[in-house]
């Protein structure tokens, strides 16, 4: 979608984000068990896709096709930029969670769309040549009084949900290549998982996971092979190998998985 038009459609967005809001204890009570039954929860909107399956359907039913027309705008927020606007707003106890172009974090009372705290990562304008498709994100993951951002720049950053402050900050890409992240990060079970961008530049995607509190590494997964003479990270990986044909590790191989990370809580270890 073209950047005007997604601006237009923002205000109208929160419009009726508002509606399921009610202020209550916050980030600081949304832990996995709120997390794997954020179906039950019609009052916020959680995680990225609303549940870990993000199918992205809300339940409620006061607005429909006998009152719409009795909708009106309540409030609306620029935010203050020209670029593309692709975040799902996350919404807690009557705060909006969101982020606007190079990877701006906002909170936002839900009731008058005053920003309540911002937080620019400051990322290098330099590197908006690697980006594909403009310099977006996606939006938040929250947890445990955290809110968490992955940068285009290649960063997972670690926010205060009631200040905005930086708890902690890791890089999670090889800065010299032509990485990007774009994409919301995902919370499974104590987790941060980000993925990353730049297959058409030519790097080999994979998805990382860091501990929540303290942004360690706990794993990574590559989702294409390597260079062979290197070894392989996993037998996976060896199988896979036997399936591509001539150099391909020296393009990266692609596979970058930028977005549609899911988690299934009835199958983890």
């Amino acid at each position: 979608m073209h950047a005007t038009t997604q601006r237009s459609l923002l205000p109208l967005l929160l419009l009726f984000v508002v509606a399921g809001c009610d202020r209550g204890n916050g980030v600081h009570n949304i832990d996995d068990d709120r997390l794997v039954h954020a179906d039950r929860d019609t009052a916020n909107w959680l995680t990225y896709g609303r549940t870990h399956n993000e199918q992205r359907f809300s339940p409620l039913n006061q607005i429909d096709e006998g009152n719409i027309d009795r909708l009106g705008l309540v409030w609306s927020r620029e935010l203050g930029t020209t670029r593309g606007l692709e975040a799902t707003p996350l919404v807690v106890d009557g705060v909006i969670y969101t982020t606007g172009s190079w990877s701006v974090v906002y909170a936002i009372d839900a009731r008058t769309g005053d920003v309540l705290w911002s937080y620019d990562p400051q990322v290098p304008r330099a590197r908006a040549r690697i980006f594909c498709c403009d310099a977006v994100n996606r939006g938040v993951a929250i947890y445990r009084g955290k809110v968490y951002v992955g940068t285009l720049d290649g960063r997972l950053v670690a926010l205060d949900a009631a200040s905005g402050a930086r708890v902690w900050e890791v890089l999670t890409v090889d800065s010299l290549k032509p990485y990007s992240s774009t994409g919301a990060p995902r919370i499974a079970n104590g987790l941060v998982l980000i993925g990353n961008g730049g297959a058409e530049m030519g790097v080999r995607g994979y998805v990382t996971a860091y501990d929540a509190e303290r942004g360690t590494l706990v794993w990574r997964t590559f989702t294409v092979p390597g260079d062979p003479s290197l070894g392989f990270e996993s037998e996976a990986m060896r199988v896979a190998a036997a399936t591509w044909k001539g150099r391909w590790w020296e393009g990266g191989g692609g596979g970058t998985p930028w977005d549609a990370i899911v988690y299934d809580p009835e199958r983890r270890p």
